[in-house]
């Protein structure tokens, strides 16, 4: 059946089952697997151990998963952060799908995660198939505001040409970039993970895979979920 969404908002129940009622057994779960995962235990078989503890859907082991890592991700991730401050006059390449898609969630009221290691997931995925939605333009407009004042001289998008519509969201990219004058261009890869983890310039991902292993980053994802307001983030970093 085609996808016929408009929009990547919340799915059916998500207030509930990620709100007051489950909170405090949601975080409980997090620091649960993260504790199993700084100890060494396999992934999958620590996942199915904690959701069954809290008899947690499909969907909230999904949460509970891009929530989680252990404390030798963690430290790892934050010793090759970057601030803010750093990206000026700086050429960034953002790992396009994971960005796009997560601000369009964070837009269209989606429940969205603050993650142990700080970075912003939502449960969204795409499937082999990106969709255009009513919040794409709004939310090419906010990373550009952001960017601008942020001071980066060059922003390359990068995106994964196995993904069907990932050839039109190129040609997307690169009209809003001559329309506005922005400093964009858009590329297409079989692996652009591989290629975002080589790279010397300041990268933009959420992707637990690429920030193991990539030699700079900034968390842009965080950034920019911040400024949208009718997101419903649920945090689970510690820091609230």
């Amino acid at each position: 059946m085609p996808d016929k969404r408009k929009h990547r908002g919340m799915a059916p129940g998500d207030l509930r089952v990620f709100g007051d009622e489950f909170y405090a057994d949601f975080c409980t779960a997090v620091a649960d697997l993260s504790m199993l995962l700084s100890k060494g235990y396999p992934p999958n078989g620590s996942l199915k151990l904690v959701g069954d503890r809290f008899n947690f859907t499909d969907r909230q082991r999904l949460a509970i998963r891009r929530c989680a890592c252990s404390d030798q991700q963690r430290q790892s991730r934050n010793s090759r952060r970057v601030e803010l401050d750093a990206l000026k006059n700086q050429t960034l390449l953002i790992d396009g799908f994971n960005l796009l898609i997560t601000v369009e969630a964070a837009l269209s009221g989606a429940a969205v995660f603050v993650a142990r290691d700080g970075c912003s997931r939502d449960l969204s995925g795409i499937h082999g198939s990106y969709r255009r939605v009513s919040e794409t333009l709004d939310a090419f407009a906010l990373i550009a505001d952001f960017l601008s004042s942020a001071g980066v001289s060059n922003v390359k998008w990068f995106f994964d040409r196995p993904v069907s519509n990932s050839g039109k969201l190129k040609v997307i990219v690169g009209d809003l970039a001559a329309a506005n004058r922005w400093p964009w261009e858009a590329q297409l890869f079989d692996n652009p993970d591989n290629e975002l983890i080589a790279a010397a310039d300041i990268i933009a991902t959420s992707d637990s895979d690429v920030l193991d292993k990539c030699v700079r980053w900034f968390n842009l994802s965080a950034e920019i979920v911040k400024l949208c307001t009718q997101a419903f983030v649920v945090d689970v970093s510690g820091r609230r």
